[in-house]
């Protein structure tokens, strides 16, 4: 069995073919301009964080990504060919995501829903699965056994007949993400992964994405939480406004001034607002 990594570590080879590379994706509701113009990459093997300030576009970038939202203009190419606004053959094409607001099947066991998500590796019609045949009968079987090992490599094997409603928020969100991997993806969105989660439930997740870059897989992940993005990432890219602002290494990311200010404001704008607020009086 491979030892897991649980730190950050040498950074992946990013000289060869991205295997995800958005070129100037731009989304345009009505008069909103809500993606500017993003460029973006992602290598095999690479964790690879998205922040900004709350507006700044970064679940919108990420439907762009999935199919759930077709650009305005601009490109999306995975494993080097263009990758169809449409989920469902996003998801064939081999990138899954989770969702900010956990989406579970409420009223089915934990195993269920990672079985739901391998449904799209099988090649059973109507009528073999009404019939139950033999490839239909294999094929269940095949993907009750893959949902098992997921559920056993994110920690839940032992909750696997609870139904996921009643399962704490913590695995709700592991559930998801095995689900997620059901699918065979080489490429993995999660947004928000940690939100709501106290600081154990945070090492935890972190410790499940190192798992799942060490299985190969590429990780693009939106959060808020800045100690976890920039232990976790290889590289962190910062929209603002949904716009491109900085792309680098963490230790880049997080010492450059414009993010800084895109976070927390300038000490020149601090001072404006207090002299506004002494202009107005203390009850303004």
């Amino acid at each position: 069995m491979t030892e897991t990594t649980t730190t950050r570590s040498d950074p992946p080879d990013t000289s060869g073919t991205p295997l995800l590379q958005a070129s100037q994706v731009t989304m345009r509701f009505g008069g909103l301009v809500a993606v500017d113009s993003v460029d973006f990459d992602v290598h095999p093997g690479e964790i690879m964080g998205l922040i900004g300030p709350n507006g700044a576009g970064k679940t919108t970038f990420f439907n762009c990504l999935t199919g759930l939202y077709r650009p305005t203009s601009g490109q999306v190419m995975f494993n080097g060919a263009i990758l169809p606004p449409k989920p469902r053959k996003v998801v064939q094409a081999g990138v899954a995501r989770t969702f900010q607001n956990i989406r579970l099947f409420a009223n089915m066991t934990a195993l269920e829903n990672v079985m739901v998500g391998r449904y799209c590796r099988t090649s059973s019609g109507p009528l073999t699965s009404i019939l139950r045949g033999p490839k239909f009968r294999r094929e269940e079987r095949q993907t009750r056994e893959r949902a098992e090992e997921l559920l056993d490599f994110v920690g839940l094997s032992k909750v696997s007949d609870n139904l996921a409603r009643n399962l704490p928020y913590g695995d709700q969100r592991r559930l998801e993400i095995a689900r997620a991997l059901a699918t065979d993806p080489k490429l993995l969105l999660l947004d928000e992964p940690t939100a709501g989660m106290n600081p154990q439930e945070t090492r935890q997740a972190e410790r499940l994405i190192f798992k799942i870059r060490d299985q190969g897989l590429a990780v693009i992940t939106i959060e808020h939480d800045m100690r976890f993005i920039f232990n976790l990432c290889d590289r962190v890219l910062c929209l603002v406004q949904g716009r491109p602002l900085v792309l680098g290494t963490p230790e880049q990311v997080q010492s450059d001034p414009r993010v800084i200010e895109a976070y927390i404001g300038t000490g020149a704008e601090a001072e404006e607002d207090t002299a506004e607020q002494d202009k107005e009086g203390p009850d303004a």
